[in-house]
């Protein structure tokens, strides 16, 4: 019998993050609390930047931001923001969306099956993706359900499950 295999990913959906941070600033242009304080959220490349006029401000706009992905089922794990820099009578904060599994954090997901998963499954590193590979399909089920359960600062898609 052939081996079965899944791929873990961590991707972002852009066109949902795009919709998401569309609804964020029509919301923020019509909220009453956002009026006057000079709010608002942009791409800029690959960034996402969030202008105001105070860094409570900025950070409402980031939580009206989230809030949007959440909706949209986008984790938050996969948003990485910074503090609020102030920039002349502005504060900013510079967001990025984490696409793609670092080398360090594919060994330590490795790591997690070798040590805690069936013995069957192998796991080997494919640029920004795993591949995991075992006889029996229970067996990458139960992988699936230990790394669903594992703390790891990643969002992570199964794909490919054949």
């Amino acid at each position: 019998m052939a081996d079965s295999s899944f791929d873990i990913v961590s991707k972002v959906d852009r066109q949902e993050a795009d919709n998401a941070l569309n609804q964020a600033r029509k919301e923020i242009e019509q909220r009453y609390d956002f009026k006057g304080v000079g709010a608002s959220i942009a791409w800029s490349g690959e960034k996402i930047v969030i202008v105001a006029n105070s860094a409570e401000r900025a950070n409402a706009v980031l939580d009206v931001f989230q809030s949007k992905l959440i909706k949209r089922g986008i984790s938050l794990k996969s948003l990485e923001s910074g503090e609020p820099t102030a920039s002349g009578k502005e504060f900013r904060i510079e967001s990025t969306l984490k696409e793609g599994i670092s080398s360090e954090n594919a060994k330590k997901i490795g790591k997690i099956i070798r040590d805690e998963g069936p013995k069957s499954v192998k796991s080997q590193i494919q640029g920004d993706e795993l591949r995991v590979q075992s006889k029996s399909r229970d067996d990458l089920q139960e992988v699936i359900a230990l790394l669903k359960n594992s703390d790891l600062d990643l969002d992570l898609q199964f794909i490919n499950y054949r």
